[in-house]
Order: structure tokens, then sequence, then C-alpha cells
């Protein structure tokens, strides 16, 4: 340690901090009646624009009226799309967004800083997006499907895909929800048939930044906000000192559906605990990995 001092942000102090965002997003899924993950999508692409330098850029979109949002985030879609495929030479324009930003920026903008974008969209979605909007993305679900739970709730992970149609990577979205397709109303999971997945590979291996340590508790807390009942078993590394800090852990899921939901596709996943980075992927048992795993 450092001694560095670091101020603990609660999860209600950090919706404040984005109060903004939290309202343009409630304008999009309950005003406009848009679909509550394209919306996540589309408040990362436009936090990511916000912070690469285009000022105010979401205040200015939720001081329109509401038909303008809704054509912005029409071209927002489009220019996710453009994020992740070729371009193409009948792409329809953004001119809207162009006035808004009051730069030169175009669809080649967004295809020329496509391998920058994507990880970052990613990172503010799962950084930002999903702890501060969740809840209201869960009010939205419950309203059209009034018998779903907060356990049959499921917010993705990742921003970015490769598919042509789709913002999420191809089949994420269906395996994430096909994650709660057997869940009961009081949020626990059906009895899983005997050996249908050994534990390996229900285990994710988690790794914390040195310097800011996470506790069971805060994983587990954010894990059950996203999923309900989902973990098998945790197991913390063994510190020896009360000073020392775990920097690693094993989770056991209690189906290996949970993995693919909070992987979409990728080989490792970042997280943001209350202000603290979380890194996940598929643990691999030393007997089974080709070479030396050194990192992470």
């Amino acid at each position: 340690m450092d001694g560095t001092q670091y101020t603990v942000v609660t999860l209600d102090e950090f919706k404040l901090f984005h109060g903004i965002d939290r309202t343009l997003y409630a304008v999009l899924v309950r005003d406009l009646g848009r679909d509550p993950l394209e919306c996540l999508h589309i408040m990362g692409l436009w936090l990511w624009l916000e912070r690469g330098g285009f000022c105010n850029f979401v205040s200015k979109i939720l001081s329109l009226p509401p038909f303008l949002i809704n054509e912005l985030a029409d071209e927002a879609v489009i220019c996710l799309k453009c994020i992740n495929t070729q371009l193409s030479e009948a792409a329809a324009e953004i001119p809207l967004t162009h006035s808004l930003a009051k730069k030169d920026i175009s669809l080649q903008f967004f295809h020329d800083n496509k391998h920058t974008a994507r990880p970052e969209i990613q990172s503010l979605i799962s950084g930002v997006c999903i702890p501060s909007l969740s809840d209201i993305m869960e009010k939205s679900w419950r309203t059209e499907s009034p018998g779903l739970t907060h356990s049959q709730i499921v917010v993705p992970s990742h921003a970015v895909s490769t598919s042509s149609t789709n913002l999420i990577p191809a089949g994420s979205l269906v395996d994430s929800l096909s994650v709660f397709s057997d869940l009961r109303g009081n949020g626990n999971v059906k009895a899983r048939p005997p050996n249908e997945t050994s534990r390996n590979e229900r285990t994710m291996f988690v790794t914390f930044s040195k310097g800011y340590p996470v506790t069971e508790i805060e994983v587990r807390q954010f894990f059950a906000r996203l999923f309900g009942n989902c973990i098998e078993s945790f197991h913390m590394q063994e510190v020896v000192s009360p000073n020392e800090q775990a920097l690693y852990a094993k989770i056991v899921f209690l189906r290996s559906s949970f993995i693919r939901a909070i992987l979409s596709g990728v080989g490792k996943a970042k997280f943001t605990i209350n202000g603290k980075h979380v890194w996940m992927r598929k643990f691999v048992p030393k007997n089974e990995r080709p070479l030396p795993d050194l990192y992470l």
C-alpha cells in the first residue's frame, strides 16, 4: 500500500453522480419505448464520445425534444454497427450527430476508430452503465413483462459485437436471457440434473488490482444484483497477514450458463465493483493448459 487515501463511493452516490445519464436512459426506454438492452449500448457510445472530447454530449441530447432524441438514438445504432462491421459505401449518414457534436464526425470516424472504440465502450457499459442504469432497465422490463422477477433479469456484461445485425455478440443475448428461463419466482435455480456439468466447467478465475482490495461480500452482492442466486461457492486467496490483500479468487457458479452470460463471447471480462476493477475468465485446470498460464 502506498498510503494514498481512497474515497469509497456507494452505489447510490454513483447513481447520483450519473443523474443526467440516468435521466436520458429513462427517456429512451420509458418515454420512447426503445429496447432497454439496445439503449444500454447507445448510452455507452454517447459516453464514449463525451469522454473523447465531445463536451457535454449527453446533456445536449437531453435538452432536445423527444422525437429528436429518438432520431439520435437511431443514428447511434448505425454508428455502433459501423464500429463492428465493414463500412458500406451505401451506409446512411448521421446528420443530427454531426450537428450536435459541432465537429467533423461521420461514419468513417467510427470505422477508423473501431479498434479503440470497442474495448472502451465495453468498459463504459460494464463499469458505468450497468451499475448506474440497471435498476431503470429492470423496471422497464417489469413493466413490459410483469411476471419477471429480479432474478430473471440479466444485464449484459459486454457492449461490442462482430455481428452485422446485432449490437451484442452473436448469440450472447440469447445465452444471457436463457440463463434465467428456468428460474423460479423466488430466485432459486431449479435442481440441476446430476453431472450436468463439472465444477471446473462452472468455475471462473477472478483477479483484483493490487492496492484496491475487494471483499467476497462485494463480489457476491454485485452478481446477486445482476443475476440473483447464482454462486455455489466462493474461494478467496488465503492471506497470512490482516494487512495483506487477496489478489485472486475462484467462483463456482450454479450453472455454466452464468459464465456464458458474463463473458458474452470474449475470453476475459472486466467489471468495476465499487470503483475497483475486477477481471474474470473461465477457470482452466493446470493439467488442461497447453502452456504455463502466467498471465490472466
